[in-house]
């Protein structure tokens, strides 16, 4: 087995045995994909405010670093914006299409997310901060890329009565 084929297997287990359960036990009113989208939204915030903090603390000296931040944080909305669109596609029942399509963002966006936990605890004490919401930014993206990969379970049947049990529901008789 390929290293290639192994990391997609790590990726599936991810998705099958941690958050398709946790998508799973979700209650009835949340949707996951929603759920999802909320977590993306968190990372959208988490990695404004890590600008922000950069901006504060380093002041606006080197200003090429923060057009560079500014250019990353809005590819990260288009991201968003795209992730929305794409809601459609998704339809409780049916076979998720992300499950495949976010595959490669999945399996990237897992190192990074531990290089920034790890650039988070080595940095210096007036980044600290920052570090940390950048960090936290790339984690809540990720769950929020699985959680918007899992399977969306199927709505509960209705009940309907047939005529039978509603006549005997009338006469009292159960």
């Amino acid at each position: 087995m390929s290293l290639g084929e192994r990391i997609t297997q790590a990726d599936a287990w991810l998705l099958d045995k941690v958050f398709q359960p946790l998508a799973d036990r979700l209650p009835e009113r949340m949707n996951v994909l929603d759920v999802g989208m909320s977590f993306q939204l968190g990372s959208l915030l988490f990695s404004a405010a890590s600008i922000i903090a950069v901006f504060i603390f380093n002041g606006i000296e080197d200003f090429s670093s923060m057009v560079f931040n500014i250019l990353i944080w809005a590819l990260c909305v288009t991201f968003f914006i795209g992730l929305c669109r794409m809601r459609a596609l998704v339809k409780p029942g049916y076979a998720n299409p992300l499950r495949h399509v976010l595959r490669g963002v999945r399996i990237v966006s897992i190192p990074f997310t531990i290089y920034t936990m790890w650039q988070a605890n080595v940095t210096a004490p007036p980044f600290f901060q920052a570090m940390w919401f950048n960090a936290l930014s790339n984690l809540v993206f990720v769950i929020g890329l699985y959680l918007i990969s899992c399977e969306i379970r199927p709505p509960p049947a209705s009940f309907k009565k047939d005529i039978w049990s509603r006549h005997m529901e009338k006469n009292g008789i159960r």
